[in-house]
């Protein structure tokens, strides 16, 4: 795992199709990096559904293993049907990409935590709380790590560090578990001192439990001075080895209107790497 430093062409909330990296860990990366996905022939996965006898379904593909890694597999099978619908409607096939829609249908309807998650997201619009409040402590007992939202929001001495994570499905290969995150965050300086930030620390961990530290100098090649009342943003991207994880971090910051002003850290609260998601807007 490691997280590659990129300028953002345009802002992903409204449809970025391009990164352009920048400097990674002491190294400029001159290449783009494409959202594209290229035609070619891939194999569709189904997802067969069951019925008992009361008329209930059961997906062959989740089944009842709520065990972490049992999710981790289901959640291999998610990603590889939705990328395998985006290239079948790119190649213009069109019947099998309406049938691997009805597959993801079938298993976003009896996959237990997306299914979960459907049902609190329902229950709070409808103000149902009790429900809501049943549902996601069934989320807590399956699958505490799919409550960690896709944002974080975290001040220390005045500067607030607010990130957005993206799952980018043009960049990813789940059929060779490679899955790329991209992710924005927005440094606010609402103190009434100069600061500048000199280093970053990123703790990386993947569905498997496998963690990574990341040091660098700088973000994207840069160590920005950011103004009182003023803000920094920058967007940067990550790649894993599963379709979820987290990140969090800090980033090691000095006051510079003083001569001899000693550093300090800026907490980046964690936040998930998730393919599905938590349906929130970005920041």
């Amino acid at each position: 795992m490691q997280s590659l430093n990129l300028r953002q062409s345009t802002d992903f909330s409204t449809g970025t199709r391009r990164f352009v990296p920048g400097r990674s860990f002491g190294e400029e990366r001159r290449q783009c990096l494409s959202f594209s996905v290229s035609h070619r022939n891939c194999r569709i996965v189904a997802c067969s559904v069951e019925r008992d006898g009361n008329g209930e379904g059961t997906s062959s593909s989740s089944g009842s293993d709520h065990s972490p890694s049992s999710f981790l597999s289901r959640s291999q099978t998610y990603a590889m049907l939705k990328q395998q619908m985006e290239v079948a409607a790119q190649s213009e096939d069109y019947e099998e990409a309406a049938r691997i829609r009805d597959s993801l249908k079938s298993f976003e309807e009896e996959e237990p935590v997306l299914r979960l998650h459907r049902l609190l997201k329902e229950a709070v619009a409808d103000e149902q709380f009790e429900d809501a409040a049943r549902y996601r402590d069934e989320l807590k007992e399956i699958a505490p790590h799919s409550l960690l939202k896709c944002s974080s929001d975290a001040t220390t001495l005045g500067i607030r560090i607010q990130v957005r994570s993206l799952y980018i499905e043009g960049r990813s290969q789940p059929s060779k578990g490679q899955y790329f995150f991209a992710y924005r965050i927005r440094i606010t300086n609402n103190s009434d001192r100069p600061v500048q930030l000199l280093r970053r620390h990123w703790i990386i961990t993947d569905a498997k439990g496998k963690t990574e530290n990341v040091w660098g100098v700088g973000v994207i090649g840069e160590q920005p001075v950011i103004l009182p009342r003023t803000a920094f943003e920058y967007s940067s991207a990550c790649p894993l080895c599963t379709p979820n994880g987290r990140m969090e971090g800090d980033f090691e910051m000095k006051h510079i209107d003083k001569a001899g002003s000693p550093t300090f850290n800026v907490a980046i609260a964690p936040f998930s790497l998730s393919i599905l998601g938590d349906g929130s807007d970005a920041f």
